[in-house]
C-alpha cells in the first residue's frame, strides 16, 4: 500500500495533515508517520483504504482524484472523524498505473514489466493492476485489522468488486446495500469483464442470485424492474418505490429481505450517482430525480441498526467533473464525506 497523487507538494500537503504533522521537514517523517498508523491496525476498528482508479469507468473519467479531495474534505472539519479516534486508521492508497485495471486483462510480458517497475522483481507474484491490488490489500488488511471495518474510497465503481469479495470471503452471509442510478449487472461490457458496469453482476454472482442484493435509486436502466429480478434475483426499488415509501419505508424493505435470507452483516456500496445531479454533479454520469443525500444516511443508518456494518465504499466522485457550476465540487464532495463520517462512526463488525 502507498500513497499516491498528483503534484508532490500537494500530496505532501495531505500527507502531513493526514497524519498529524507540522508543515514542511522531509518525506521520511510522513514515512513513519505512516508507519506508525499501520502499527495501530490490530486495535482499529475501522480502516480507510483509497483506490485512485478510474481506469474501470466509461468515456469520463475524474473519479481518480476523489480520495485526495474526500480526505482533504474531512479533514476540513473540526467535528469531522480524523484526528480524534485512534482506533481509525487511514492505511493510504493502493498503487495505480493508470493505465492498468485487472490482471486477468494482461499478458505475462505486461505483467512481468509492470512488476519490475512496482517492486524490482520480474518475477514476483504480486498483483500490478489496480482492482487486483486492492483485493490484496483487503485481504491483508482482514489480518493485520482483525475487528475494523473496511471504508474503501473509489475510484470508479469498478473498485467496488474486489471490496465487496473481500468482505464476501470475510463474511459469506453479507448482504449488499446498493445505492446508484444504474444496475451495474452487466456480465461484461464490450469484452471487459470488471469494470463500472458490470461489478454489482460479479458481485451477487458470489451470493449465489439469492436476493441478497439490494438496489436503491435505479433510474437508467435498459430494462425494467422485472427484467433484473427475474434473470438475476435482485431485489431494486426504483425511484417510484422511494418516493412512495420513504427511508423508514425502504429501510423496513431491506431489512425484511435481508432478513428473510439469513443475512448477518450488511455492505454498503454508495456510487454517488445514485444523488440526484441536483445534489452531486461532480460525477461521471449524473443523472436527475434521484435520491436525497439525508434519504442514502437514513436508509443506511437504519439497515445498519439491524445488522453490523460489514464494509462499505463511495465511489464515482469526480472532483474535476463539475459543469463548472459555483456550488461544485464543494457540494458534492461535502455530500460524501457526511457518508463517509456516518459509516466511520457506524459500530464495528463482531
Amino acid at each position: 500500500m502507498h500513497v499516491v497523487s498528483t503534484g508532490l507538494a500537494e500530496r505532501d500537503a495531505l500527507q502531513r495533515r493526514l497524519y498529524g504533522l507540522a508543515p514542511g521537514g522531509s518525506s521520511a517523517e510522513v514515512d513513519a508517520a505512516w508507519q506508525a498508523a499501520l502499527a495501530r491496525l490490530g486495535d482499529a476498528h475501522h480502516v480507510v483504504l483509497g483506490v485512485p482508479s478510474d481506469v474501470g469507468a466509461g468515456f469520463v473519467r475524474g473519479a481518480n482524484l476523489a480520495p485526495a479531495a474526500l480526505r482533504t474534505t474531512l479533514l476540513a472539519r473540526a467535528d469531522g472523524p480524523y484526528g480524534r479516534d485512534p482506533g481509525l486508521v487511514d492505511a493510504g492508497d493502493v498503487r495505480v498505473v493508470p493505465q492498468l485495471l485487472s490482471d486477468d486483462m494482461l499478458s505475462p510480458a505486461q505483467r512481468a514489466a509492470t512488476r519490475l517497475a512496482l517492486y524490482g522483481d520480474a518475477d514476483s507474484t504480486l498483483p500490478v493492476s489496480p482492482l487486483d491490488i486492492a483485493r490484496a490489500a483487503l485481504d491483508a488488511l482482514a489480518v493485520l485489522a482483525p475487528r475494523a471495518v473496511p471504508i474503501v474510497l473509489g475510484g470508479d465503481h469498478s473498485v467496488g468488486w474486489p471490496a465487496f469479495a473481500a468482505a464476501h470471503t470475510r463474511h459469506p452471509r453479507v448482504g449488499l446495500l446498493h445505492f446508484d442510478a444504474h444496475t451495474d449487472l452487466l456480465e461484461h461490457r464490450l469484452g471487459v469483464r470488471y469494470c463500472f458496469a458490470t461489478w454489482a453482476y460479479h458481485a451477487n454472482e458470489l451470493l449465489g442470485r439469492d436476493g441478497r442484493l439490494v438496489q436503491v435509486g435505479v433510474r437508467a436502466s435498459g430494462q425494467p424492474r422485472e427484467h433484473w429480478e427475474r434473470t438475476l434475483g435482485v431485489r431494486q426499488v426504483r425511484m417510484d418505490e422511494v418516493e412512495h415509501l420513504g427511508a423508514q419505508g425502504v429501510a423496513d424493505l431491506v431489512v425484511r429481505q435481508f432478513e428473510a435470507r439469513g443475512v448477518d452483516g450488511v455492505y454498503v456500496s454508495n456510487d454517488i450517482d445514485g444523488l440526484g445531479a441536483e445534489f452531486a454533479l461532480a460525477t461521471g454520469t449524473p443523472e436527475p430525480g434521484g435520491l436525497s443525500p439525508v434519504f442514502v444516511r437514513e436508509v443506511t443508518r437504519l439497515v445498519c441498526a439491524r445488522f453490523p456494518l460489514r464494509g462499505a465504499d463511495l465511489v464515482e466522485v469526480a472532483p474535476p467533473l463539475h459543469g463548472e457550476h459555483p456550488e461544485e465540487p464543494a457540494r458534492t464532495l461535502g455530500h460524501g464525506a457526511d457518508f463517509l463520517t456516518d459509516v466511520l462512526s457506524t459500530g464495528a463488525s463482531a
